[in-house]
Parts: C-alpha cells; sequence; structure tokens
C-alpha cells in the first residue's frame, strides 16, 4: 500500500532486488526521483495552462497524451522500486515533456509578445528529454551524477526563459491548483487514519491505541488543513522571484503531505507488531513530514502575511513536533500543538503586508487564441 501513491516514499523495498540486475545499472535507486517527476510536469502544465489554455481540440488533445505519459510513469514505478528499473517512468515523463514542448512551440506561433520566452522554453525542454533517453545507458554512478544535474537544468529552464519575457499568470488559479494538490495529499493521511481504526477491528491487544492514532490523525490532519489555506496565498505570487519560491518549495510540502500519511502507516504497523521499528523511529516518520510541512508553507505563504507572534510560533512549532517521540502515545504532542497553532490562526487574521505587484500583468488570463476565432 505505501507504494501505491508516487507521493508516498518507499519504506518497503525488496530486499531481494540485485545491483547487479540489468536494470539497475540506470542509477541507484531514488524514491523521489519519481515524485519529482509527477511534480514537475504537473507544475510546469498549470503554469503553463494558466496563461494559455484555449480549450480548443488541440489544446485537449496534447494534454491527454501527458495524461498517457503519466500511466507510462505510473507503471513503471513498481520496477523502478523493486529492479531499480527506471525505464518506463523515463519514457513516461520523456512523453509527457514532449507534448509541453508543442504546447509552447504552439504559443510562439500564436503569441508574438512572449515568442521568444515560448521558444527558449520548447527548445530547452526538448533538448533536455535527449539527455534523459542517453541516461538510460549509464551506468549506476555517472546515472546518480547526471540525475541531479538533468534536474537543476530542468529547473533552470523556467529562469532562463522568463528572462526573454515574463508570461502572465493568474494567481488565483495557480494557488487554487496547488491548494487542490495539497488536499489530495492530506486525503492519505485521512486514509491512514481510517486504516487504523480498521485495524482495530481486527486487534483487540491494540484496541486503544489504534483508536487513539486514528483520531489524533484525523485532528492533526484537520489541522495542516487549516494552518496551510490560512494565509492569502495569491498575494505570495505577485513577483517572479515569489512565484519561483511558491513553486519550487512546494515540491516539500508536496512530499512532506504523502510522507505524513506513510508515516502514520509505519506507527500503525509498529503498533500491531508488523514493524521491528523502534517507538522513537517510527514517530519520527511522523513528525519530521510535519515539521517540513509547517516550515515550508510558513516560509512561501505565511511570513510575509503574518504578526511577529504569528511568525514566531508557527517555526517554533515545526521545532516542538520533533518532542513528540518523548510521548508515550503516538501523534498526541503533534496533534496538540496543530490544535494550539490554529487556535492562534483563528484570533490573529492575515496581515495585507504586500500590495499586488504589476509584474504578473493583472489577474487577467490571455490565453492562445484558437484557430479561427479572429
Amino acid at each position: 500500500m505505501l507504494e501505491s501513491h508516487p507521493w508516498t516514499p518507499s519504506l518497503r523495498r525488496d530486499s531481494s532486488a540485485s545491483s547487479t540486475s540489468p536494470c539497475s545499472c540506470r542509477c541507484s535507486p531514488w524514491p523521489g526521483r519519481s515524485r519529482w517527476r509527477i511534480w514537475w510536469a504537473w507544475m510546469n502544465f498549470t503554469w503553463f495552462a494558466t496563461s494559455f489554455d484555449t480549450d480548443d481540440w488541440l489544446y485537449r488533445a496534447l494534454t491527454i497524451v501527458q495524461m498517457a505519459g503519466v500511466l507510462v510513469l505510473a507503471t513503471g514505478i513498481e520496477p523502478a522500486f523493486t529492479d531499480a528499473d527506471y525505464t518506463l517512468p523515463i519514457l513516461g515523463f520523456v512523453v509527457m515533456r514532449l507534448a509541453m514542448v508543442a504546447q509552447w512551440l504552439r504559443a510562439a506561433r500564436t503569441d508574438a509578445s512572449i515568442r521568444r520566452t515560448a521558444q527558449v522554453y520548447a527548445g530547452g525542454i526538448a533538448a533536455v528529454q535527449v539527455l534523459w533517453l542517453l541516461q538510460l545507458t549509464l551506468p549506476e554512478v555517472p546515472g546518480l551524477i547526471s540525475l541531479v544535474l538533468l534536474i537543476g537544468v530542468e529547473v533552470a529552464i523556467p529562469v532562463i526563459a522568463q528572462r526573454r519575457g515574463t508570461t502572465p499568470w493568474h494567481p488565483h488559479h495557480i494557488t487554487e491548483r496547488y491548494g487542490l494538490f495539497t488536499l489530495i495529499l492530506l486525503g492519505e493521511s485521512l486514509l491512514a487514519s481510517s486504516n487504523a481504526i480498521i485495524e482495530a477491528v481486527h486487534d483487540a491487544e491494540a484496541l486503544g491505541r489504534l483508536i487513539s492514532i486514528g483520531a489524533l490523525t484525523f485532528v492533526a490532519t484537520a489541522a495542516l488543513w487549516w494552518i496551510y489555506f490560512w494565509p492569502p496565498h495569491h498575494r505570495s505570487i505577485t513577483s517572479f522571484g515569489g512565484s519561483l519560491r511558491y513553486g519550487y518549495v512546494h515540491y516539500f510540502v508536496f512530499a512532506a503531505a504523502g510522507a505524513f500519511s506513510a508515516g502514520i502507516e509505519v506507527e500503525i504497523d509498529v503498533l500491531t507488531g508488523h514493524s521491528e521499528l523502534s517507538n522513537p523511529a517510527a514517530s519520527f516518520a511522523v513528525t519530521v513530514p510535519v515539521a517540513i510541512f509547517l516550515a515550508g508553507i510558513w516560509w512561501i505563504a505565511i511570513r510575509d502575511h503574518a504578526d511577529r507572534l504569528v511568525n514566531t510560533v508557527v517555526p517554533l512549532a515545526a521545532v516542538l513536533v520533533l518532542c513528540d517521540p518523548l510521548i508515550a502515545v503516538p501523534v498526541t504532542l503533534t496533534a496538540v500543538v496543530l490544535v494550539l497553532v490554529v487556535v492562534l490562526l483563528v484570533l490573529q487574521p492575515p496581515v495585507n503586508t504586500r500590495a499586488p505587484s504589476r509584474s504578473s500583468r493583472g489577474s487577467s488570463i490571455r490565453g492562445l487564441r484558437a484557430p479561427g476565432t479572429g
């Protein structure tokens, strides 16, 4: 179950997978690479769509191609974890990115004001996809080095392209998409909470502890949701620099939200005797993701719109939850700290400390003209 979701960290790996298998030469195992590819393809599409979504037949067809790429990537997740075979994940990623190349070429042809920017996007993305395919032929160590380099090149493309001219974006649309992604990931934590209750029905000895962790997980998840949606996110992306910070740091927020649900599953395994992990180690599997989530959302969205008290308490809460392993009942301290943060946020509304910038060229969406519309 932990490996069924691409954003859920792999905590169980087949130890029988041999490093000498034909596929293991691609790169040494790193579970985060599949999540990174999904996040990166999703983020690029989201920012493109906010500016150039025409919703005509060609746009829809290219979007379906990207969906097919996601399916190919998802199909390759299991062999990537068990055999270190990353062929399908890379092929799926390349399919998604080549569809994005076609979208940018279409934007370049249709909108003269951002033509050079769109051409840099298209050329940069296409060139890197060739390198991704070549990476499949590399042995383990060079493959791992090239992985890091290629990720660096991928994330640098928007920075380079936007220097040719800034594309417009719709702050409310962008932040809504990020919020929906966060809700999906936090929903995994609710599933973990329900799994605890289900396990409790079949394990009388751990009944009280499992019901407790199920209830506490529900409270903690609700609190994380409240904290995430407290600040006015759309005010955090009124400049290109703010947009980069918001988009890139969200990778860690998303990863933390997914890891939180995995941590709860680990806690359940420990409580039911299906894991040999110690209680403190299992607790850290929950508290570290929560700490990263709090620190990440504070940095990208809360701190610019909060008073001194909130900006002191939220980072402090990220540190305090790491003390949860000292408590006998798992997730107790984490849930209490998060509830106290929510109470503070209810009493202290966001502060409007930053006026909207003109760098986003207003809040209107400038899209491509569909063929035949004038």
